[in-house]
């Protein structure tokens, strides 16, 4: 017995070489084939199911957090960003209101004041101008008029702008409504990523947030890294991000614009030209930086959205560079892509007409490099 338990213990250590001469064999294997072996693979989120993930994580990481809005709880919400949370947090965390913006705005913003942490759902953010009184001059100017003794924690969220066959009334951005008003965070993603961490940033910010999505984005499948699917994941307000390197252009743009400019971007490589593309996220503070050393680089600019374009986002862009050491390194003017200065129609082909497409952005990046 004794002589088998030596030789079993010269055989373990052989046993532990030749598995990991047969680890590192198959690893081989598989690099000579073309798999990768980093950290689990990214996965397909929604955007959809990202902002359910946010929600889900923090109200279950604080519980002076809540939700509420029209149908968000029993229904699921207009779009289903509210799925299963009523069932799982019950009628004091998700909490449906009458359909009165003003009213039920109005108590979020108290319960913001009186210490919780809500987050009031416009079902559009064409209704928030029923309580733009409330978002404006009761959550915005507080903690300035108080001398920074009461805080506003609260998150303002819902679809903006155009979505599809919903007219005038129901397809205005209002990115810089909001982003004008000193007081607010403005963020608007275009990713899952975006969406997950932008909205958990939100939440946890201790200032009142303007989240603006987009309907159309809602069912789109994005890659989601796997630091993204952790309930730690936050993305930095105020910091842009860059989608796409180039030394060409400089496109910069938000929401569901940013896919427009990646679609322009590959058309436009064919060709020779490579756009540089920058997703804003956020619109209020604007990380103007990363907009100023894109420039530098490239010497061209073109600013893309889907708002109006008197007193744009794109018109604060291109003020900011004028005003800014970049205007130097410009070889052009900046040009900018945006919607139709006319209230939405309801027809397909007009309202095709009236939202930036990429055939507008390309001409626009041709314009602006005199090809």
């Amino acid at each position: 017995m004794a002589a088998a338990a030596v030789a079993l213990r010269h055989l373990a250590p052989m046993g532990a070489r030749l598995t990991h001469r047969g680890r590192a064999a198959g690893r081989l294997l598989q690099q000579r084939r073309g798999f990768r072996l980093s950290a689990p693979a990214a996965i397909q989120v929604t955007v959809r199911d990202a902002l359910n993930q946010a929600l889900d994580e923090e109200l279950e990481r604080d519980e002076r957090v809540f939700l509420l809005g029209e149908e968000v709880a029993q229904y699921d919400g207009a779009y289903k960003i509210s799925r299963g949370l009523w069932k799982k947090y019950g009628d004091k965390r998700v909490i449906d209101t009458p359909i009165s913006e003003m009213g039920f705005t109005g108590i979020a913003v108290g319960a913001a004041m009186a210490g919780l942490r809500p987050v009031c759902e416009f079902m559009t953010f064409n209704f928030s101008m029923q309580a733009i009184d409330q978002v404006i001059n009761s959550a915005a100017k507080t903690c300035y008029m108080s001398a920074g003794a009461i805080a506003v924690p609260i998150v303002f969220r819902g679809p903006n702008g155009a979505s599809a066959g919903v007219a005038a009334q129901h397809s205005q951005c209002f990115a810089a409504w909001y982003g004008h008003c000193p007081g607010l965070k403005v963020v608007s993603p275009w990713s899952s990523e975006d969406a997950k961490g932008l909205l958990k940033a939100s939440i946890r910010d201790d200032n009142p947030v303007v989240m603006l999505e987009n309907e159309l984005l809602y069912g789109v499948p994005f890659e989601m890294s796997e630091q993204a699917q952790s309930k730690d994941f936050v993305v930095p307000i105020g910091k842009a991000k860059i989608e796409r390197q180039g030394t060409h252009v400089t496109l910069v743009s938000h929401s569901r614009p940013v896919g427009h400019c990646l679609e322009a971007a590959a058309v436009l490589a064919k060709e020779g030209v490579e756009c540089e593309v920058i997703n804003l996220r956020t619109i209020r503070p604007m990380d103007i930086e990363t907009v100023e050393a894109s420039v530098v680089k490239t010497n061209h600019l073109v600013t893309v959205e889907g708002g109006w374009p008197q007193f744009g986002v794109g018109a604060e862009i291109c003020a900011r560079i004028m005003e800014g050491s970049a205007f130097n390194y410009l070889d052009a003017p900046a040009v900018r892509v945006t919607g139709a200065d006319v209230p939405m129609p309801y027809a397909k082909i007009l309202e095709d007409n009236c939202i930036p497409q990429v055939k507008d952005i390309i001409f626009a990046v041709k314009k602006t490099l005199n090809i």
